[in-house]
């Protein structure tokens, strides 16, 4: 294996993937719908979870969605243990990671009671068992969402960046790689294409640790967080910080609000390199620091960058972390005070003068051709999620040939909203005319990038528990009053 690419673990499907089980799941839903299936019924039969499949039935039939559930149950469960075939080079595969020591989990959109049938007979047939095991029965959401993957990783304890799926359905791989993930696609049934960070085999015959690691390229994962005041408004603050990091697969982070001492703190517990700059900003880089960029005395707003060394090869890439005034805040305006849109653009002065001038430190220092993100908090909302309101600060920076890598990966605003203020805010928290008002939710928080050897992979909000809305937030897992954003590169 390649030591400067590592592969922290391999996460598989199961049906379509490790087993042939799809023709089996395909009968069973035929089965109960009581008619042959066609092409048009893939999409609501194929890599979705039985609930999904019942309730179309439902819909189509009229009959009771929890009825047709439990049939359907029942009927891929009776041919699951009559013995099910595993898919070609997969039980070699297996075998090769449990030889090698790589860690494996089994994430499927079946439930717990089918992939422990599908578990057993693969056991019976040769193959190691699964480090872990994810299905439709442990998360609050199922493929094509991201959190199945993001949970296997998380019990793992390992980077979604630095993992392979293994996955045979559009459904699936539309999972994995909203988890970073890089992916091994080996369609069964329905076709699909290729793309960034996606790999396509006809079968997992000749598929090695090896050919897995370098799956997984050479990425770059950035997060953009802001700590809130250093985060001292949550118990054990500190702790939890840590507890993010450490499982949040980030290389680099870029702080706003560090209460001057969290990003030192955070360092020397992480033992990663970093830059602390004015009352405010802070970076953490798993990587080396070979250059600090900015004013370091830069007050409570501003911005400030480093350049990092990404490996042996000399590779190099400035990363910056900003903070702008929040006020006047545009989305309150226009949620409470109904203002046009050149009257909220006339608002931006400050924001937008913040950014021109972040704009322009970043272009005296990056030379030609430097590959530069740029992350922070802009206490502004993005042109490419409003229609009627072209924001100025954002378009500044797609003018100076920033990409917003979350918009990037999720082109579709009303979809994927992405909104990071505020998780604990689901009404407004000021006193005056406004208060108990619902809170307006929009994305502030960004990790913008200049393409000069940049892909954007992966990109997602992120915030862990449950979060209490204000004011009893005091115990929550998540202590910021911001959702993080983080995004992983192809470098």
């Amino acid at each position: 294996m390649n030591p400067e690419r590592p592969l922290h673990a391999v996460l598989f499907d199961m049906d379509g993937t490790l087993v042939d089980t799809e023709g089996l799941w395909w009968e069973a839903v035929e089965q109960v719908a009581g008619r042959p299936l066609t092409d048009a019924d893939r999409p609501d039969v194929l890599g979705r979870a039985v609930e999904h499949t019942a309730a179309w039935l439902a819909a189509a039939t009229g009959a009771d969605s929890g009825e047709l559930a439990a049939e359907l149950h029942r009927e891929f469960a009776d041919r699951v243990r009559a013995g099910v075939v595993p898919r070609p080079g997969a039980l070699d595969l297996l075998t090769a990671l449990a030889d090698d020591g790589v860690p494996t989990a089994l994430v499927t959109a079946s439930p717990r009671a089918v992939a422990d049938t599908v578990v057993a007979a693969l056991t019976a047939l040769g193959a190691p068992g699964f480090t872990v095991t994810v299905t439709a029965d442990d998360t609050a959401t199922t493929k094509p969402e991201p959190e199945p993957y993001l949970a296997a990783c998380a019990a793992l304890g390992v980077e979604p960046a630095r993992c392979v799926a293994v996955e045979d359905t559009p459904t699936g791989v539309a999972s994995a790689e909203a988890a970073g993930c890089a992916v091994l696609a080996v369609p069964s049934v329905t076709p699909i294409a290729q793309g960034p960070g996606r790999t396509v085999r006809e079968s997992l015959i000749g598929v090695t640790p090896a050919l897995l690691t370098d799956l997984t390229g050479s990425q770059l994962t950035v997060m953009s967080w802001n700590l809130w005041l250093g985060g001292g408004l949550v118990e054990d603050f500190r702790a939890k910080q840590l507890a993010v990091l450490r499982s949040c697969g980030a290389d680099v982070v870029g702080f706003q609000e560090t209460g001057q001492l969290a990003t030192q703190e955070l360092a020397a517990a992480l033992g990663w390199h970093h830059h602390a700059a004015g009352e405010n900003l802070g970076i953490l880089s798993r990587h080396p620091i070979v250059a600090r960029l900015g004013d370091p005395e830069v007050g409570f707003y501003g911005a400030a960058g480093v350049r990092i060394r990404i490996d042996e090869t000399g590779r190099e890439v400035d990363v910056w972390t900003a903070h702008l005034h929040y006020t006047p805040y545009g989305p309150y305006e226009s949620a409470f005070d109904g203002l046009p849109a050149d009257e909220l653009i006339a608002h931006e002065e400050i924001r937008l003068a913040q950014m021109r001038d972040t704009l322009a430190r970043i272009a005296k220092e990056a030379e030609e051709d430097r590959s530069v993100v740029l992350v922070g908090d802009f206490n502004a909302p993005s042109h490419l999620d409003w229609p009627d309101v072209p924001w100025p600060v954002t378009k500044a920076a797609e003018a100076a040939g920033l990409r917003d890598s979350y918009r990037e990966a999720h082109p579709d605003p009303a979809a994927s909203p992405g909104h990071t203020w505020s998780p604990i805010h689901p009404v407004h928290p000021e006193e005056g005319p406004h208060a108990g008002a619902p809170e307006p939710q929009d994305r502030i928080d960004f990790i913008l990038h200049n393409a000069h050897g940049l892909r954007t992979l992966a990109s997602r909000t992120l915030v862990t528990g449950t979060p209490s809305p204000w004011p009893d937030f005091a115990a929550n897992e998540w202590p910021s009053d911001h959702a993080a954003v983080v995004t992983t590169f192809a470098l």
